[in-house]
């Protein structure tokens, strides 16, 4: 089979590879033949040409790929028969987690909404903006200590509600 179409320039005349090896080159006027028959095989190798790019683009994995060269089932290598689907059980344990994930955030937000207003402050500078605890209390004009005082107050009073 071929793997490229001929070229224009070499369509005039058409060139046969046997399965002996020989070439054959048929012009048109040689024992009959016409160009319209030579631009009839030429049709029929690119449609074959065509054919193989189609298979080749759409069908990436051949009969060879599933199978080693000892006949043994190759099929744990051939990423077109792996199972994709997860395991029903790990599916339900992630759905309740994810569920119970929810019911405890769920809980945080209506907890955090029960604090002050400077202590919700402090937890969307810690949490939410990345600042240190050290520019927390530079910028309040504290120590370090007496922020982490703070959050750990916060903490266990959101420990409590939750």
């Amino acid at each position: 089979m071929r793997k490229f179409k001929t070229p224009e320039k070499n369509r005039p005349s058409y060139t046969y590879y046997p399965a002996r090896g020989i070439k054959i080159e048929i012009n048109p006027g040689e024992n009959g033949v016409t160009n319209a028959l030579i631009n009839m095989l030429h049709d029929w190798d690119d449609q074959e040409v065509d054919a193989k790019r189609r298979e080749d683009y759409h069908a990436p994995v051949h009969l060879e790929s599933y199978q080693v060269a000892s006949d043994e089932d190759a099929t744990d290598r051939n990423p077109f028969l792996i199972d994709t689907e997860p395991n029903p059980l790990a599916c339900l344990i992630q759905s309740i987690d994810a569920d119970e994930h929810e019911d405890r955030l769920a809980k945080l937000r209506s907890a955090i909404e029960t604090l002050l207003p400077q202590q919700k402050a402090l937890i969307q500078k810690v949490f939410y903006e990345g600042c240190t605890y050290v520019d927390i209390a530079a910028e309040e004009g504290v120590s370090e200590a007496a922020i982490r005082n703070r959050l750990k107050k916060i903490f266990n009073n959101l420990r409590k509600k939750i």
